[in-house]
């Protein structure tokens, strides 16, 4: 399996814009689609993004169409998570995950994942 670390997370006000940026190692970064899903206190681990492992196709929450894009890097091994016009209601733990099929990933049944990077979003 594939080891995933995120970073890039913080504390940031409403309508301010991060990057998250999760590294990949110890697989073939471009056989996988990679993914972000996010957990809020008290709330069940959401999906948020997801792209295959071509780049071709892309998915995204309704509740972030328009505000979050992602991206892969194949040189960096490296998948980013780019947040504009950030909501208190984005506050969550961030996780990266990967899975050989896009489908699997966006289900929340990769096996990959990462520790998760905290975002804060202040009114």
């Amino acid at each position: 399996q594939v080891q995933l670390v995120e970073s890039g997370g913080g504390l940031v006000q409403a309508g301010d814009s991060l990057r998250l940026s999760c590294a990949a190692s110890g697989g073939t970064f471009s056989s996988y689609a990679m993914g972000w899903f996010r957990q809020a206190p008290g709330k069940e681990r959401e999906f948020v993004a997801a792209m295959s492992w071509s780049g071709g196709a892309t998915s995204y929450a309704d509740s972030v169409k328009g505000r979050f894009t992602i991206s892969r890097d194949a040189a960096k091994n490296t998948v980013y998570l780019q947040m504009h016009s950030l909501k208190p209601e984005d506050t969550a733990l961030y996780y990266c995950t990967a899975s050989p099929i896009l489908k699997t990933l966006v289900a929340g049944a990769s096996g990959s994942w990462g520790q998760g990077t905290q975002v804060t979003v202040s009114s």
